[in-house]
């Protein structure tokens, strides 16, 4: 009786995790690049204001994802001028770090970047640059490359950060894994001119993690200011333009799932007009 027990609850826990990686919904949301905020330009927040205000007019978005150089460099004033403008969007959103962002030495560590963005929004829990949430069924991981201490362009992704990703992707092995980080791991289409100082460290190493898992359908990233997306060993790849590139465009990605099927991404860039 015990066995025919033990085998009715494996069985249940098989199903189990079969049920959750096919019970993701359809989610659509908004990615902004490289903003580069300053608060002493008065037309970048000027684009700014006029993406956020485009958004809010977009049906069924789910959240926003900011994927770094919200600022232009690491100053509190930026900061809050950037927050303020963010929390007017009438979805939730999310901050990735880039190499704009922060720079400890000014006093501007990662610590602080986040405290500064809760003291501006109380909606935005996070206290730290590598974060998870989930919505819909589907887990979205939020990846740190930027460097505090040194500043520089090129990202670099910790060890400490990796064993965190690695660690993410077992933990939600029976769910679909959406990654979004600053810096790149596949170089767009074009960056070639900028990899001597643009390129990110640890690639290998980032991809020797991604490479133990199959849960993983797209990474989505900024820095190169291009508008880039590329399949590799079944993830995903998406890079996209800073909003302040002409024609002035922010990305709507769309996730599909059909029963029976991976799900399929969709994207595309919007361009938007920037209020006089």
């Amino acid at each position: 009786m015990r066995r025919i027990y033990s085998l009715i609850l494996g069985l249940f826990i098989v199903l189990l995790g079969f049920a959750q990686r096919v019970s993701a919904e359809n989610i659509k949301f908004v990615q902004i690049a490289d903003s580069h905020l300053s608060a002493d330009s008065e037309y970048s927040q000027k684009v700014l204001k006029s993406a956020v205000e485009d958004i809010n007019n977009q049906p069924d978005v789910s959240f926003v994802i900011f994927t770094g150089d919200n600022i232009n460099n690491p100053s509190e004033s930026n900061l809050r001028t950037f927050v303020q403008i963010a929390n007017k969007l009438k979805v939730p959103y999310y901050l990735a770090l880039g190499n704009h962002d922060v720079y400890k030495s000014k006093g501007m560590s990662k610590p602080r970047y986040f405290e500064i963005v809760r003291e501006e929004s109380m909606f935005f829990p996070q206290r730290r640059p590598n974060y998870e949430f989930k919505k819909n069924g589907f887990v979205f991981l939020i990846v740190d490359g930027a460097k505090e201490t040194i500043p520089g362009s090129a990202g670099y992704y910790r060890e400490d950060t990796l064993k965190w990703l690695d660690e993410k992707l077992t933990k939600n092995e029976n769910k679909q894994v959406v990654i979004f980080q600053h810096f790149p791991v596949v170089y767009p289409d074009g960056a070639d001119s900028m990899l001597k100082t643009h390129k990110t460290f640890r690639v290998e190493d980032y991809k020797d993690v991604l490479a133990k898992h199959n849960n993983v359908l797209a990474i989505i990233t900024g820095h190169f200011h291009t508008n880039s997306e590329t399949m590799e060993n079944g993830v995903y790849h998406i890079s996209s333009p800073s909003i302040l590139t002409l024609p002035q465009s922010y990305k709507i990605i769309d996730i599909v799932t059909t029963k029976d099927f991976s799900p399929i991404i969709y994207s595309q860039l919007r361009e938007f007009k920037v209020e006089d």
